[in-house]
């Protein structure tokens, strides 16, 4: 649950940076888009993961807390691999255009 949470929740959130700050899109409230849609991805899966969707916050807690809890460090793999695959999905359909409206 823990690694499709984190492919979710980052595919979600690259959706949503990516699309408001397209050129087509109204200027002036990417900021808000983007820090809701985190704060919202963090709400929801707190509970699940702790969530990390950035493997540089979590990276930086392992490492910290390696002493005291050896297992943070072998469940790094998991908070480095699943952004990536999210942030590529959502790169891959935003470069093909299957997150566009063709339209405009």
């Amino acid at each position: 649950s823990a690694l499709v949470f984190e492919i979710v929740a980052t595919f979600l959130f690259l959706v949503t940076i990516l699309g408001v700050t397209h050129p087509f899109m109204p200027k002036g409230f990417a900021g808000l888009a983007i820090g809701l849609t985190l704060a919202a991805i963090h709400i929801v899966g707190i509970n699940i993961t702790g969530t990390s969707v950035n493997p540089a916050r979590s990276i930086g807690p392992a490492i910290v807390g390696m002493v005291s809890n050896p297992r943070a460090v072998a469940q790094l793999w998991l908070f480095i691999v699943a952004p990536l695959i999210g942030a590529g999905l959502a790169g891959l359909l935003y470069r093909e255009g299957a997150l566009l409206d063709q339209k405009q």
